[in-house]
Order: structure tokens, then C-alpha cells, then sequence
């Protein structure tokens, strides 16, 4: 993967912009197949048991009639002088009957997932947030930023105590363009979700990760009320935060610490991680991943042998019972075996051709009218 070794540091206020170097976990194998494998599995971690009440649709007396009767052996209800009562119930295709396989609160909400598998997906996000492509894929508008992935001097950050500081500066960064977008798209929900104190839907917007601990949580004060804009400490980045929905490449905004620090959390190609116990970034087994660039590049093809352009012909294999050519080599009276039953097909049907014609000859005379023979004026009949 291609990546720029340094990176622009943005702050509108100075004069000349000051460069950092890339963290290495920009340079991490983008699996999106693991990145959507272990959101699905983390964003079950978050769910709150629901199931039906044990009593609901068994709260009747009902006895089934048993059998001779005519009518199904579902249980029905007792009593009289009502439209109630020889209704069926408790069964699930009951009006009024409890639901099929019941819901319990014991299910299995949770499902473990291995931390080496987080950590990778973690790193595969934060690297796809480093390429434009990826970012602009997702629908982020980030034409008017300098560069990808943006970072904000920590001279701009902590001067910020209010929201309208905050938003100025985003606007001079470049991000408004996707915060308004994320405006744009807030409509309430479909379904009863609208009743269930979560009326409204919106597209996500920029993630802003930091460096501030609480007691110096000034910079979350001004910018937790930008609509459209996330939080996240650089020391607990959260998948789910990060590729939201399991798709990679979220626009993301550094400040200076943050960003410095990713080297500490997550290593480097050489170094192990300063706070993760033996883990360094994971690195691609493909330094250049352009296959057809290296097969084709003169190392390579100076030590495989050339092309080899004599052919040999192989003939096809003919079945000799449909083709007689194979048949003749294997054997040569077989052509004229063949000539002779043509020979005598043709004979017999110059034979039947001639017998054709005289048996229609002979039904002719058959069927022909008889005529009774005409008498002269000077015959008589010999009685």
C-alpha cells in the first residue's frame, strides 16, 4: 500500500505548517472482511434482554374437549352464554393464545470476541480512514480539507472552551461541508422505534479522536454539541466508532497528541506497543501488492525461461464408431462394407419401388366400377 511518509500538521492560525511523521499503523493490511466480522459481533455486546411475559396467553381456563366430538383437540374455554366460552386457547394459532417458542430473557445476548482479532480490525480501520477513496466512498465530503488523515495542532484544540470556537475551527479546516450533509439527512425513524426515545435517524459525520483525560475535558465541553460529530479518546478507540456499520473508511480528525500517540499504542514495524503487551502492527505479507508489476518487472522475467512457441499437435481421439475415417485405419474392409450395404439399400429400393407400383396397380383393377357389357338390336340372351 502506498502511503506519504509525513503528514501535514493544520492550524490556521500560524503562519507555515509544520509536518509529523505517518504512524505505522497507517501501513496495516485493510481487511474489511474482518472489520465487518467483528463489528457484527461487538454491536451485540450493547443489546438489553427483552422477552414476553410467561403468563401472557395462559391466563384462561380452557381443557381441550377431547376426541368424538368433530372439532380439533386444541383446549378450549369453559363455561357458557358467551361468545368466549368452546374458543380455543393457549395454542399459538389461538386468537388470544400465547406466542410459539416464547422469548426468554436468557438467551445468549453477548458473543465473546478475541482481542487479537479486535485489535486487527481496529487497525484495519484507522488505516482505511488514511485514504481518501476509501473516505469518500463512505459518502464523507472532504473536498475542501487539505489532506487525508487531518490533523489539528494542539495550539488550535486547547484555546477551545465554546461550541461556536469549535465550529469556527472546523469550518476553517475544511469539515463543514460533511457536517451539513449529516443535517441534511436527519428524518425520524420508521417504525415504533419513533415512540421508543429514538425518533430521529441521521447519517454518521467526522469522528474527532483526542488526547484529554477527564479534569481536562474542555475540548469534549465544546464540541460534544456540533451536531453530526463524534468523540473518541485515542486511548480507547472503539471499532464501532471507527466503522460504523462494518464499513471502513470513516473521516476522521486528529489533534497533534492523538495522533503522535498512535505509535505508542500500537507500535511500530520494529517496536511492540508501549501499552498492548506483545503486540506490534500487523503487516502485510505483499511489501507491493501490484502483482502484474512484478511479474512483468525485469528481475523476474530475466530469470524464467522463455516462452515456448513451438507447438506440438496432438491429434483428437475419434470415436471409430461414428467416425469412419478412424474406422478405416483400424479396418480397411470397413469402406467397403459400407459401400456394399449402400449398394444394397439402393437395390432394395428400386425392388420395393417396382412392387409399390404394381400392387397400386392392382388395387386400381379392384376398385374400379363394373360395367355391365351393352347388347345389339339383334342380340338375345342365351336363356
Amino acid at each position: 500500500m502506498a502511503f506519504r511518509p509525513l503528514v501535514s500538521i493544520q492550524s490556521p492560525k500560524a503562519e507555515k505548517t509544520s509536518t509529523t511523521k505517518l504512524p505505522a499503523v497507517f501501513s496495516a493490511p485493510i481487511r474489511s472482511d474482518l472489520v465487518v466480522s467483528v463489528h457484527t459481533r461487538m454491536n451485540k455486546n450493547h443489546r438489553q434482554p427483552y422477552a414476553v411475559s410467561k403468563l401472557a396467553g395462559e391466563q384462561t381456563s380452557a381443557q381441550s374437549w377431547g376426541t368424538g366430538r368433530a372439532v380439533s383437540r386444541i383446549p378450549r374455554v369453559a363455561g357458557g352464554g358467551t361468545h368466549r366460552s368452546g374458543q380455543g386457547a393457549f395454542g399459538n394459532m389461538c386468537r388470544g393464545g400465547r406466542m410459539f417458542g416464547a422469548t426468554k430473557v436468557w438467551r445468549k445476548w453477548h458473543i465473546k470476541v478475541s482481542k487479537g482479532q479486535r485489535r486487527y480490525a481496529t487497525c484495519s480501520a484507522l488505516s482505511a480512514s488514511a485514504l481518501a477513496p476509501l473516505v469518500l466512498a463512505r459518502g464523507h465530503r472532504i473536498e475542501n480539507i487539505a489532506e487525508v488523515p487531518l490533523v489539528i495542532a494542539d495550539v488550535e484544540i486547547d484555546s477551545i472552551v465554546k461550541t461556536k470556537e469549535a465550529v469556527a475551527l472546523l469550518n476553517a479546516v475544511g469539515a463543514t461541508a460533511d457536517l451539513e450533509r449529516v443535517a441534511a439527512s436527519r428524518n425520524i425513524r420508521t417504525g415504533k422505534g419513533k415512540a421508543r426515545n429514538r425518533r430521529y435517524v441521521q447519517k454518521r459525520g467526522p469522528l474527532l479522536i483526542h488526547n484529554k483525560e477527564k479534569g481536562n475535558d474542555a475540548l469534549v465541553h465544546a464540541f460534544r454539541n456540533v451536531q453530526g460529530l463524534d468523540l473518541c479518546n485515542v486511548n480507547r478507540l472503539n471499532l464501532l466508532q471507527l466503522a460504523p456499520g462494518g464499513h471502513v473508511g470513516r473521516f476522521v480528525i486528529w489533534t497533534e497528541s492523538a495522533f503522535k500517540a498512535l505509535d505508542s499504542i500500537f507500535g511500530t514495524k520494529k517496536t511492540d506497543s508501549e501499552q498492548k503487551t506483545g503486540f506490534r502492527v500487523p503487516m502485510g505479507i505483499l511489501t507491493n501488492a501490484d502483482i502484474g508489476r512484478i511479474i512483468n518487472s525485469e528481475e523476474v522475467q530475466s530469470a524464467i525461461r522463455p516462452i515456448n512457441l513451438s507447438k506440438t499437435f496432438r491429434p483428437r481421439k475419434r470415436n471409430p464408431l461414428v467416425n469412419t475415417g478412424a474406422m478405416v485405419k483400424l479396418n480397411p474392409f470397413a469402406l467397403t462394407k459400407k459401400q456394399r450395404a449402400i449398394d444394397a439399400s439402393k437395390r432394395g429400393a428400386e425392388k420395393r419401388k417396382v412392387k409399390v407400383a404394381k400392387n397400386r396397380e392392382f388395387v386400381k383393377q379392384l376398385l374400379a366400377p363394373s360395367v355391365a357389357p351393352v347388347r345389339g338390336e339383334n342380340e338375345f340372351a342365351p336363356f
